[in-house]
C-alpha cells in the first residue's frame, strides 16, 4: 500500500515500414534471435560477444538491467521491429545519458544483414533521434564510426551529425583496439531538426 513499482517507459514509434519500440523483459527470445542470425555478419563491427549473447537465457538477465536503466532514465535501447512479424530487423542504443549541464548520450546501432541497403536504419534513426531530443530534451547525441565503415559515416552525415575528431585505438571491436571518428548532433528546443 505504502510502496510503489517503478514502471519502465513504454514507447513506440510507427514510421512508414516499421516499429521501433524500447525493448522489454519479454523480448529475450527476439534478441537472441537477432543476434544469433547476424553473428558472422555483425562481427566486424562489435565486440566479441560471449555465448550468452546467442541465447535466450543470456538475454532474461540482460534485459532486467536493460530495463532498469531505462527506468533510471540512464540508457534507451530501441529495436526496430517488422510491424508483421515482430521480427528484430536492428537495434538504435541511447547508452550513458547525462543529464546536468551536459544533458548528452552516445548512439550506438546495427542492422540485420537481410535489411541493409534499403533506408531503413536511416528511417528508425530520425524517429529516435526526434524522440531523444524533444522528449528527452538531450542536446548533444555522439555517435562514433571506425574509418572504414563508410557506410556507416555516410548515413551519420545524412542525419545531420558532424565530425569532431578522430580517436585512435577508441574501441575494443572483435578483439582488436580500433580507431573511431567522432561525430555529434547538437540540438536546442525551439530549433529545425537537421536531419529531416
Amino acid at each position: 500500500m505504502f510502496g510503489y513499482r517503478s514502471m519502465a517507459p513504454r514507447v513506440s514509434l510507427t514510421t512508414d515500414r516499421m516499429v521501433v519500440r524500447l525493448i522489454n523483459e519479454r523480448d529475450a527470445w527476439r534478441m537472441a534471435d537477432y543476434y544469433a542470425g547476424n553473428r558472422d555478419y555483425l562481427l566486424p563491427w562489435e565486440p566479441i560477444r560471449d555465448q550468452s549473447y546467442f541465447q535466450p537465457s543470456g538475454w532474461q538477465t540482460r534485459l532486467s538491467i536493460m530495463a532498469e536503466q531505462q527506468r533510471q532514465g540512464a540508457a534507451y535501447y530501441f529495436i526496430l521491429t517488422d510491424p508483421a512479424s515482430e521480427e528484430v530487423m536492428g537495434v538504435a542504443n541511447f547508452s550513458n545519458v547525462v543529464r546536468g549541464c551536459f544533458h548528452a548520450c552516445y548512439l550506438g546501432y546495427s542492422l540485420g544483414e537481410n535489411w541493409q541497403g534499403q533506408g531503413l536504419m536511416q528511417e528508425a534513426l530520425q524517429s529516435t533521434l526526434r524522440y531523444m531530443q524533444r522528449q528527452q530534451k538531450i542536446h548533444r547525441i555522439m555517435a562514433n564510426y571506425m574509418p572504414r565503415n563508410q557506410r556507416s559515416g555516410n548515413l551519420l552525415a545524412r542525419l545531420g551529425f558532424e565530425k569532431e575528431g578522430y580517436a585512435r585505438e577508441y574501441l575494443l571491436i572483435n578483439g582488436v583496439w580500433e580507431d573511431h571518428v567522432l561525430t555529434a548532433l547538437t540540438w536546442k528546443e525551439g530549433t529545425a531538426d537537421k536531419y529531416r
